[in-house]
């Protein structure tokens, strides 16, 4: 057996790889270049329009996206301003029936404490003239009581009794001396 060497041969009988052969380069050539133009105009013609179609499609349909975001997003700032605007309104009208209603309360408050003073005021003028009637008529009631206890112990003391007209004068008397008997009229 011989001892073997590099093996450059394709079976089948051909020797060097298709490409590198020197009888069909030229060939190679010739249709390497025929598919390049095909393949180029093929591009050209076809697919880059189609795609140049599509890039501009979507270049539009991306402009038109903005401009409505930009007018939506002006609608949504005015929308925004107003709504602003509105409760600003809103609290400065809340504030005034606030005060509006602070202020009536406050009046009203201010009319049911005259009334209840003035109530106040002639439940005591009442309270006054009750008293001043029973100081009256536990004044007479005193000169009576004195007048009687005076004709008791007199009657003891010197066994008669003294004449009631007189026995009531000296006992007003005495009272009004010491201030405590005020004359009634």
């Amino acid at each position: 057996m011989p001892t073997s060497t590099a093996h450059t041969e394709v079976p089948g009988g051909h020797g060097a790889f298709p490409p590198f052969e020197r009888d069909t380069f030229a060939s190679q050539l010739v249709w390497l270049s025929v598919s390049f133009v095909l393949l180029y105009v093929l591009m050209a013609k076809v697919a880059l329009p189609r795609i140049g179609l599509i890039l501009e499609a979507r270049s539009e349909r991306i402009a038109n996206d903005l401009k409505m975001a930009e007018r939506l997003k002006d609608q949504s700032d005015a929308a925004q301003a107003a709504n602003v605007m509105q409760l600003n309104d809103a609290r400065i009208r809340a504030a005034e029936i606030v005060n509006t209603t602070r202020a009536l309360q406050s009046a009203e408050a201010e009319n049911l404490r005259k009334k209840l003073d003035a109530q106040f005021e002639q439940k005591m003028k009442e309270a006054e003239n009750s008293i001043a009637k029973a100081r009256t008529a536990a004044m007479a009631n005193v000169q009576t009581i004195a007048a009687d206890a005076t004709c008791a112990i007199m009657e003891r003391l010197v066994g008669r009794a003294p004449a009631k007209k007189e026995l009531v004068a000296a006992v007003v008397e005495a009272a009004k001396n010491l201030g405590c008997y005020r004359a009634r009229g």
